[in-house]
């Protein structure tokens, strides 16, 4: 993400002070994020977008939309991408295509809570526990999700994932990242 996430900047004629702005994101962060140092968080990479007027996917790949195609992301061809910062891993499940607003990921968190911020976005968000077994913690709740369950909410309540248990979780998640538009 760091290559492409300069390149849509720049070409946008946006200073990393003012995505910092706009994004309410620190200069030194985006810095970080811009020079493959950091890799942003889902809810980061929502903000962004948001702030830079694009699809979450352009931040991600920069192949061509099409119109009238489809994405198909093998598992051997699933770019894993890393959060240094909060332990947590998580993998792309569809590139860019048309002006969809379903983003699938495959996320494997943490085994711990510590240095993970509570996130929140625009949006819903739709976790499906694939292996393994993790915890959810809405500040003032916590759910435990086991293999096959699933859970829906309202992606602008604060959250949290850690996975729990001896084996790694693995999470389909899905958020639907339009915005409510007024009129």
């Amino acid at each position: 993400m760091s290559i492409r996430l300069k390149l849509l900047r720049k070409k946008m004629g946006v200073t990393l002070e003012a995505l910092a702005n706009t994004s309410g994101l620190t200069k030194s962060y985006l810095s970080k994020v811009e020079r493959g140092l950091s890799t942003p968080s889902i809810s980061t990479a929502l903000k962004l977008a948001r702030a830079l007027h694009v699809n979450v996917e352009e931040l991600f790949n920069d192949a061509p939309s099409d119109l009238d195609g489809y994405s198909l992301v093998r598992s051997n061809n699933q770019p894993l991408l890393a959060n240094g910062e909060h332990g947590s891993k998580y993998a792309l499940l569809a590139h860019q295509v048309s002006d969809r607003n379903l983003l699938p990921f495959l996320v494997f968190p943490p085994f711990e809570f510590a240095g993970t911020a509570f996130k929140e976005h625009v949006g819903e968000e739709f976790l499906f526990v694939h292996e393994g077994s993790v915890e959810v913690d809405f500040l003032n709740e916590s759910v435990v999700l086991e293999r096959g369950d699933a859970l829906h909410f309202n992606a602008q309540k604060s959250h949290r994932l850690r996975s729990v248990g001896e084996a790694q979780a693995q999470l389909l998640v899905v958020v639907h990242s339009k915005e409510a538009t007024s009129d």
